[in-house]
């Protein structure tokens, strides 16, 4: 009956506005101690020889973690036998997916040549 049209209406501040969705989830950059205990479990998880099977991968230290997922099988590279990863890395609320290339030695271990941010695009 006496009510005023919304233009008419001052905001008194008693009422707080729209309530905004905060993404929460962050990129992360890993550190180079998490990327050792990565690079570790992707060797061992390559030295397995599975495809497709992801094993998780954890520093105590830190609390960082993830999952090493070998994406393909063995490939001649030149002189070497290497095969590509896929790794995620999770520190709280932050999250990253890194690239990964191993080969394996002359002694048969195998070896992280790289273990880099994931290109996407």
């Amino acid at each position: 009956m006496f009510s005023k049209s919304d233009a008419e209406v001052a905001p008194t501040g008693s009422i707080a506005g729209p309530v905004r969705q905060v993404n929460a989830t962050t990129v992360a950059t890993p550190s180079e101690v998490d990327l050792a205990y990565a690079r570790a479990v992707a060797a061992d998880a390559l030295a397995r020889g599975s495809k497709d099977s992801s094993i998780p991968w954890e520093n105590p230290h830190t609390g960082a973690g993830g999952n090493i997922t070998p994406l393909t099988t063995a490939y001649n590279a030149g002189a070497s036998t290497c095969r590509d990863f896929l790794a995620s890395y999770v520190l709280g609320q932050a999250q990253a997916w890194l690239q990964g290339e191993a080969c394996r030695t002359p002694h048969g271990t195998w070896e992280v040549k790289s273990l880099r941010p994931l290109k996407q695009g």
